[in-house]
């Protein structure tokens, strides 16, 4: 735990327990805390300078987020997600995306196609030259602007929350499939399919990008 470094991300406008919350999220999902590590709350308030009921606090909302795992008389520690929980998520986030593509086919507005074309264009100049980080937000980018444009809060919420649980398997299959040719074309597809206004073929295409990324995700996860 000494080892882990990450330090405090300050934010005046924030209630502490926030700001500890977005520091302890922001470790796991970046793989600085790894799943099974241990999550002490005096070790953690020493390391983050405050003191243990933000912690502590922090601690619940992140359990509610499914990234820590709250053992009783044992404490807490990085939830470590088995393959099962792995495909039982991607299989509800394959559902979703389908859903919401469909949707967009029918209701993006023009001057958001756009947009969407233009984050596809940074994306693949972010392969092009190699830059991972850059890579796997404008592919967060892409699919945000297909989620808003469905005007759906409830789906917007529930994707967004399969998403934060599985960044960090998500992170790890880009630093290693960086050439990512499969996904440049789903992409390509679900940007065909949205000008089109075709949602049976924009639902197909979001499912196989999905299933493409679980068949990755799963086959790295069985080699480590």
């Amino acid at each position: 735990m000494e080892e882990t470094k990450f330090n405090i991300n300050s934010n005046e406008y924030l209630p502490l327990r926030d700001v500890v919350f977005n520091t302890l999220r922001d470790a796991i999902l970046t793989g600085k805390l790894v799943p099974g590590e241990r999550l002490m709350e005096n070790q953690l308030a020493d390391k983050l300078g405050v003191s243990r009921t933000p912690v502590r606090e922090a601690l619940r909302m992140l359990e509610l987020e499914n990234l820590v795992e709250l053992v009783p008389r044992k404490g807490a520690q990085v939830l470590d997600m088995s393959e099962k929980d792995i495909i039982n998520i991607l299989e509800v986030r394959g559902a979703l995306e389908s859903l919401a593509t469909s949707i967009a086919c029918k209701k993006m507005k023009k001057e958001d196609l756009q947009q969407l074309k233009n984050v596809q264009a940074e994306f693949e100049r972010a392969i092009e030259e190699n830059d991972v980080e850059r890579i796997i937000q404008l592919d967060e980018d892409f699919h945000d602007l297909i989620l808003e444009s469905t005007e759906n809060d409830k789906l917007t919420q529930i994707y967004q929350n399969l998403r934060i649980q599985l960044y960090r398997y998500r992170m790890a299959h880009l630093k290693v499939d960086t050439t990512i040719t499969a996904i440049v074309a789903h992409h390509r597809g679900i940007l065909r399919a949205i000008e089109n206004h075709d949602a049976e073929e924009g639902a197909t295409v979001a499912h196989g990008h999905i299933k493409y990324h679980t068949e990755f995700i799963l086959r790295s996860t069985r080699n480590k």
